[in-house]
């Protein structure tokens, strides 16, 4: 896993061991996306995903003391299964966007950021580059990088998991 950050973004390179269409399919079916969403000992209790451009979509993630984290947003670009852009929102349970100082995060993170999510077809799986830009530089950029981190780290085991799952099931 590579990351990069410059000014007001970064970006999270990282190579599956999965077909691009399983690794779009954790992006964009809410079943598959609760299985990795959020930072390690965070759980997503609740996906819901309008998959197309101008959709919308409302997650949140559960820390570890039982705090519900909930983030929406606006898809405005959708390539199968090459690439997806939203726009993207801390939010309260109804989908409305709050600033991050609702969260405990400084007054300077904007109300909205933006998330490209490319994927491309490699020899061993697909490689997925995830750009996040706006986020502001210092602690709340590093602190994003390393949420992201650890969420492509539960998405790999997720990914694994739904290969052995896949294969069992030929098996039978």
């Amino acid at each position: 896993m590579r990351t990069a950050v410059t000014d007001t973004s970064f970006t999270i390179t990282r190579d599956f061991a999965a077909r691009c269409a399983l690794v779009w399919e954790a992006w964009t079916r809410p079943d598959a996306f609760m299985q990795w969403w959020g930072p390690k000992d965070y759980t997503a209790p609740f996906c819901r995903i309008d998959l197309r451009v101008g959709g919308t979509y409302l997650n949140a993630m559960r820390g570890p003391r039982g705090t519900d984290v909930w983030t929406t947003g606006v898809y405005r670009e959708i390539v199968e299964p090459e690439r997806i852009v939203y726009t993207d929102s801390f939010a309260d349970k109804h989908g409305h966007a709050v600033p991050a100082t609702a969260y405990g995060m400084g007054a300077d993170f904007p109300l909205v950021t933006l998330v490209t999510v490319t994927l491309e077809d490699t020899a061993s799986g697909t490689r997925m580059t995830m750009t996040h830009a706006g986020i502001p530089e210092g602690r709340s950029a590093d602190d994003a990088a390393t949420g992201w981190a650890e969420s492509f780290e539960k998405l790999a085991t997720s990914l694994n998991d739904a290969r052995k799952s896949a294969t069992q099931q030929l098996d039978e």
